[in-house]
């Protein structure tokens, strides 16, 4: 499953996070990165291993990588040493993976590796189960994001555009809104070259305004984006709505990819669409994907 929505949680506040697995996220990012200050690193590491040890989402996958039912739960590492702390003190089988900040560089998604690759290995669990969702906070990630993306264990891309913002010297939102698409572009290509799952759209900081907030879902997922990062409860059903497929739409695309599946074992390569237009693999494979998003 691909989440529509992922709910930042901080780490060290544990009344939220007994309370984030029923907020409506399909998935909760466990922070322990900037929600949690310097000196509260410790308590926010305790609490979220508390937390993952606890509750009917503690069991591990089953053999055939089935997890349980529930939102997929993601940690927030801390970029270098701190990070590699963050796993040795957090890590838990039922864990979908983690989510490293400032990223910059392939060496550092690297060191995630071997850091996850011990945890597996003391746990009996297969190598390479937890997987890594990077986060693009510079101008030097964002021009490295071909590299990053072919790293150990990415499976998706999310920009963090508070940190990148601020380097670049934009205001957002305002007019610093039309470089960041230039970004947002640049990341959505780098994805589709090293053949990930679509990106992570970024958070908005504004959760009062839920109008807003649906038009730039909306405009973010026609950029190809596939789910958003939420800071408040408040943001996730208007993201799970804009990232829900439509009824006719799935109807559309089932009746789409069982014509061109029947054409291909029939020996056709293309075909013609209702529409009358010319139908092949690249037209389809947007039916396929949007099959998955709403299968949940």
């Amino acid at each position: 499953m691909i989440p529509r929505s992922y709910l930042y949680v901080p780490g060290d506040q544990p009344d939220k996070l007994a309370k984030a697995a029923h907020r409506g996220a399909d998935a909760l990012i466990l922070d322990l990165e900037d929600a949690v200050a310097p000196d509260a690193k410790d308590a926010g590491r305790a609490a979220i291993r508390a937390f993952l040890e606890a509750g009917p989402h503690a069991a591990a996958p089953d053999r055939a990588g089935v997890r349980p039912a529930g939102p997929q739960l993601w940690v927030r590492i801390n970029p270098g040493e701190m990070g590699e702390a963050d796993v040795a003190a957090v890590w838990h089988p039922v864990l979908t993976g983690v989510m490293v900040a400032k990223v910059e560089s392939a060496e550092d998604l690297q060191r995630v590796d071997l850091a996850l690759s011990r945890a597996e290995r003391a746990a009996d669990v297969p190598h390479g189960s937890t997987a890594v969702v990077p986060l693009l906070e510079s101008a030097r990630a964002v021009l490295t994001a071909p590299v990053i993306a072919a790293g150990p264990r990415v499976v998706r891309l999310q920009i963090g555009e508070a940190d990148l913002a601020s380097e670049l010297g934009l205001v957002v939102p305002g007019p610093g809104e039309q470089v960041l698409a230039a970004v947002r572009s640049a990341v959505v290509l780098a994805t589709a070259a090293a053949n990930l799952q679509p990106p992570v759209a970024p958070v908005s900081t504004d959760f009062e305004d839920l109008d807003a907030l649906r038009r730039s879902t909306i405009a973010l997922a026609g950029m190809g984006f596939l789910g958003r990062a939420c800071i408040h409860p408040a943001q996730l059903a208007v993201v799970n709505e804009v990232f829900t497929p439509d009824p006719d739409a799935v109807a559309r695309a089932r009746s789409l990819v069982d014509r061109f599946d029947a054409a291909l074992a029939a020996g056709q390569g293309v075909m013609v669409g209702d529409d009358g237009r010319m139908v092949d693999e690249a037209v389809v494979r947007q039916a396929r994907r949007l099959l998955q998003l709403a299968a949940r």
